[in-house]
């Protein structure tokens, strides 16, 4: 009966850390489309947030011009991109509208197994703060990334390098996370020899190095920097 229980156990684990290490991709794939969202210049083109409404895009000509007069009131379109078209705008717009769209479907991609897998109990209590915390952090970002856009439509046509290295960050540190609850899902711990301690060191200070580097990148991403000394670092 131990032995049983002890299998199904495993196997609840196993079950569990593949749909987080799934949410991982849907993290990095995130990240990804959120840089090419910044370098294509489409981060501004959706002006309102709609956490509900906003799935469903523009469907008509009407819905494309109205969309488009409401961003032609921001501070890009009269100072960067004046003499924008309806079609040009469209493809920065597909652009943000897909950044989006992914971010509620990370949502959904964590929250429906999350209930699947509670209704069927196999989340063990010690487990459960870990999923709630994640589920927070995820909300919070969806947050953040407003509040990271609204800094960009209200004099200058750019959002805060703060709010988009803290954006970044925290996509980071979640994907981080996550990442270390799956793995320790699957490779429980075990009783450590001493003698190996110094590595758990070496390895936080390598992965805050790493941290360090990623965020300069939003800096430097945020100030435009790479323009002006394309050289550095």
């Amino acid at each position: 009966m131990e032995n049983f229980q002890t299998v199904t156990q495993s196997n609840n684990y196993r079950s569990i850390a593949l749909w987080l290490l799934i949410c991982c991709i849907a993290i990095f794939a995130m990240v990804v489309l959120g840089g090419v969202t910044r370098l294509t210049g489409s981060g501004l083109s959706m002006v309102e947030w709609e956490p509900l409404m906003g799935i469903l895009p523009p469907l008509n000509q009407a819905e494309w011009e109205s969309i488009f007069q409401k961003y032609q009131l921001y501070p890009e379109y009269q100072i960067k991109n004046f003499r924008m078209t309806l079609m040009e705008f469209k493809t920065i717009f597909w652009f943000e509208y897909t950044h989006r769209l992914l971010g509620r479907a990370i949502g959904l991609i964590f929250f429906l197994p999350l209930i699947y897998f509670m209704i069927k109990g196999q989340v063990d209590k010690p487990l459960i703060p870990k999923l709630v915390t994640m589920f927070i952090l995820g909300g919070l970002q969806g947050l953040l990334g407003w509040y990271m856009v609204k800094s960009g439509l209200i004099d200058q046509p750019h959002v805060s390098q703060y709010r988009l290295t803290a954006h970044l960050g925290l996509a980071f540190l979640i994907y981080a996370y996550i990442f270390w609850v799956a793995l320790d899902l699957l490779f429980p711990k075990q009783n450590q020899d001493d003698g190996i301690a110094y590595l758990k060191y070496f390895s936080w200070m390598v992965t805050s190095l790493i941290f360090i580097t990623a965020m300069s990148g939003g800096f430097v991403a945020g100030l435009k920097a790479g323009f002006f000394i394309i050289l550095f670092p």
